[in-house]
């Protein structure tokens, strides 16, 4: 693969920043060059200021050190066309202006720093997409607080409201947000009813993080999907 060295040094810099180890080998094949080059092209990486780490001798690997700096958005075209549509159908699920507003200014800042020939491609891919929303939608803070939580194995207090109309305060140990059909939902642990459930966010309100942090319980079944092809405990 032809390249000159500094389109190159970025090709190795976008695969290490996956946070993977690669052997030498490796890293040359997907460059199309020799393992030589490769410790030539980290070598001027580190002259940049990147903290390319290496384990020396046979199988060796390089690896980009955790913390490290580096420019934001080394994406190819594919890799652009999937975020935008990505972005356009996730969209029609966050509700009204407040989901439009915060798709559109992510957008803007995806378009304002790429690259001119990505640019293009970001323009594109958004002029060609188009979402049908016949989905419930929700609230983008309200996704942000419990993707939080469940990252952070935090629990979670909110009022629900179930299919005839009645409300309860729910304290939940939140395991997945699942989009299904027309829906989003919350999987977790009731701690209440001691057993896992199945909520629409659409009937969600008033969400807050509880202090602390939970120890994970068993999830009933193999797969997200197998547990919504049971009963899952309604």
């Amino acid at each position: 693969m032809a390249r000159n060295p500094a389109s190159r040094a970025l090709h190795l810099l976008s695969l290490l920043q996956s946070g993977a180890d690669y052997t030498g080998a490796v890293l040359a094949d997907r460059l199309g060059v020799s393992t030589r080059t490769v410790r030539r092209d980290a070598d001027r990486l580190r002259q940049l200021g990147y903290r390319i780490e290496t384990r020396p001798g046979p199988g060796g690997t390089y690896r980009l050190a955790a913390g490290s700096s580096i420019p934001p958005l080394l994406f190819d075209e594919d890799e652009i066309t999937v975020v935008i549509a990505g972005l356009r159908l996730v969209q029609a699920r966050l509700d009204g202006d407040d989901g439009d507003d915060v798709a559109d200014r992510a957008l803007g800042k995806l378009s304002r720093v790429l690259p001119r020939r990505l640019a293009r491609r970001l323009r594109a891919t958004d002029l060609a997409t188009e979402v049908l929303a016949d989905s419930t939608r929700v609230p983008a803070s309200m996704l942000g607080t419990v993707a939080d939580a469940i990252a952070e194995q935090g629990r979670i207090r909110f009022t629900y409201r179930d299919q005839s109309g009645r409300t309860s305060r729910r304290l939940v140990d939140p395991y997945r947000h699942v989009l299904r059909g027309a829906h989003s939902y919350l999987v977790g642990y009731d701690q209440d009813r001691e057993d896992w459930r199945l909520f629409r966010f659409d009937r969600v309100d008033d969400v807050e993080r509880v202090a602390g942090t939970y120890r994970p319980h068993e999830f009933p079944e193999t797969s997200i999907a197998r547990w919504f092809a049971t009963d899952f405990g309604r």
